[in-house]
């Protein structure tokens, strides 16, 4: 963030149309200025990233100045100089660039701006968002959200309050204790293994009746949000039964002494002084989830996608 100077191939004053300036262009005249001035190799790898009429007029105005105009930073100074000392900013460019690009601008540039938030990837870094992998990451954590918690605090009860102390129980609570440990990647090849091969036709979205040829592959959101719910599943639950055994003795023998069965006992007295707990554990376990990257490269979260996902059979990236 600060001023830099820069330069243009062809000034975007010098592409209006009409004495209508670049930015008040229609969509598809900005097509058509982009078609003119670049090559076509260039022109129908664009369009094969997203086609033009999908594109919005603010997104082919972007690809105009950047394949076009060309813009070349020639030098830029930082936040501080550009706001306390814009003369000697001024001056510097003066000095450096006037004699060799008489036609140069001092322009206040802001990089990370709404733009980067809202605009999809593109092979263009100067055009590149991050939007894509922000929808593509939300829709991942919410389906391991609606799978883990559930399953999770719902295994540490039966653990805690129902289970009783045998070999059975004592196996599958060192099981759950060992997978806590177990690394993410080997959570990739099973979700590889169970969810994008064994599964395929539910987790592509057939056995529903989505067709989309691109993610027949089982490679779809859906998967991904499974494979990370049994990431931080056995992190739920051992969290989740340290906050049910946290929860004093006394108010199970009350409940029951009023005439309660286990359920409601549990309902209504275990449950509301361990959900503290319980979410305290869930927040964690997703924070781990939210940070994971090698499940979903096993996977196979696209490395390079201008698509947002809009269903849990959507291809993605994170």
């Amino acid at each position: 963030m600060g001023y830099a100077a820069v330069t243009y191939k062809i000034h975007p004053d010098e592409l209006a149309i009409n004495g209508i300036p670049l930015e008040n262009l229609h969509q598809s005249d900005l097509a058509y200025i982009l078609k003119e001035n670049v090559s076509q190799g260039l022109y129908d790898n664009l369009e094969s990233q997203k086609l033009f009429v999908e594109r919005s007029q603010k997104e082919v105005y972007k690809l105009v100045i950047a394949n076009v105009a060309q813009p070349k930073v020639l030098g830029t100074w930082k936040l501080w100089p550009s706001l306390t000392a814009k003369q000697a900013v001024y001056q510097d460019a003066a000095d450096r660039f006037a004699e060799k690009f008489p036609d140069y601008e001092i322009q206040f540039i802001n990089w990370f701006t709404k733009d980067f938030i809202t605009t999809p990837q593109s092979s263009d870094p100067v055009q590149a968002g991050v939007r894509t992998a922000i929808l593509g990451s939300l829709w991942v954590i919410a389906i391991t959200i609606a799978f883990s918690f559930p399953v999770g605090v719902g295994a540490a009860i039966y653990l805690e309050e129902y289970a009783t102390d045998s070999t059975l129980q004592r196996l599958i609570q060192t099981n759950i204790s060992n997978l806590a440990g177990v690394p993410s990647i080997i959570y990739g090849l099973l979700g590889l293994a169970v969810f994008v091969r064994a599964l395929e036709v539910i987790t592509s979205g057939t056995a529903f009746g989505a067709t989309d040829p691109t993610t027949a592959n089982g490679r779809t959101v859906l998967s991904a949000g499974l494979t990370m719910a049994l990431l931080i599943l056995p992190l739920i639950i051992i969290n989740a039964q340290e906050a049910i055994r946290a929860v004093p003795q006394s108010l199970r023998q009350a409940g029951m002494g009023l005439g309660a069965t286990k359920w409601q006992t549990i309902w209504s007295h275990v449950l509301p002084n361990a959900i503290p707990g319980i979410l305290t554990g869930n927040i964690l376990a997703v924070s781990r989830a939210v940070g994971e990257t090698a499940p979903l490269v096993v996977i196979g979260a696209s490395t390079f996608i201008t698509v947002n996902p809009t269903s849990p059979f959507s291809k993605f990236t994170t």
